[in-house]
């Protein structure tokens, strides 16, 4: 079975690890959002062991093309709920989109 997942890093804001972790966890807000679609497998949410500001999330969709048409299909929502999320974060970056290789 083919797999697409994208992995991003955040430094939370000080003070708002409990919002974070609402909108970004396994059952948030961004979960929410995606779980209707089809495609949509899950999300992992990671806390640095070092650094309790620093999170890892992990996005698991079936392929890179189902993603995308989330995506496409959901732009507004999208980019509301991103803006909605901004104050958590002090530092967003994408650590890179992957395939399951067989």
């Amino acid at each position: 079975m083919p797999g697409y997942t994208y992995v991003w890093e955040f430094e939370v804001a000080e003070g708002r690890v409990d919002d974070f972790r609402h909108a970004y966890g396994p059952h948030g807000t961004w979960v929410q959002l995606f779980r209707g679609a089809p495609g949509y497998l899950r999300t992992e949410l990671y806390r640095d062991c070092g650094r309790p500001d620093r999170f890892v999330t992990i996005d698991h969709w079936e392929s890179e093309s189902a993603w995308l048409a989330f995506r496409a299909g959901h732009a507004a929502e999208y980019e509301a709920l991103d803006a909605q999320c901004a104050d958590l974060t002090l530092s967003v970056a994408e650590i890179g989109r992957f395939e399951r290789v067989e």
